[in-house]
């Protein structure tokens, strides 16, 4: 059924902009297959990052629904089991709009607390999904934690800088 546009609506989007944060994160979540060479594998979800990055610095960038075929893409890429992401970040999309109900103003550092949550959440999770409880992952995974939560202040300049351009297009 066809919505019709008022004199005074604004005209949609029909530029190639309006898919840039989809874009970005299905870019990060490609770099996980990017060959490294570590002694310890503590590569941070990069996908997850991006996507908190935008929706926690720009709410309305993503809808609700773009956590599932971001997810399944993460998913495909990753090596996870089939559908963990996207279960995982559909919940944290939920989480992060419960919360914005709540909260009338939030600053950086509750952003960066979220997303620290979130990531926790995610890969503790993704941790009992994936592997048996019989292994021995569990330092690795607190120093994945760590890493990807203080690398969530890069991903979210990131954001910006691309929501600038993306402004100025």
């Amino acid at each position: 059924m066809s919505q019709i546009r008022g004199p005074f609506d604004e005209p949609p989007d029909t530029s190639l902009t309006r898919f840039v944060p989809a874009l970005s994160i299905v870019i990060a979540s490609t770099l996980t297959v990017w060959p490294i060479i570590a002694s310890l594998p503590v590569m941070p979800p990069f996908g997850l990052l991006m996507l908190l990055g935008w929706r926690l610095s720009r709410p309305l960038s993503l809808p609700v629904w773009a956590a599932l075929p971001l997810g399944l893409y993460d998913d495909l890429v990753s090596g996870q089991p089939l559908g963990s992401a996207m279960l995982f970040w559909t919940l944290c999309f939920f989480m992060i709009d419960l919360i914005d109900q709540r909260i009338v103003f939030r600053d950086f550092w509750q952003d960066w607390l979220i997303a620290g949550s979130s990531i926790a959440f995610c890969l503790i999770l993704g941790r009992f999904v994936a592997s048996p409880l019989g292994a021995h992952v569990d330092t690795l995974l607190l120093l994945q934690i760590a890493v990807a939560t203080l690398l969530f202040p890069l991903a979210t300049r990131i954001c910006t800088m691309l929501a600038r351009e993306e402004e100025s297009a």
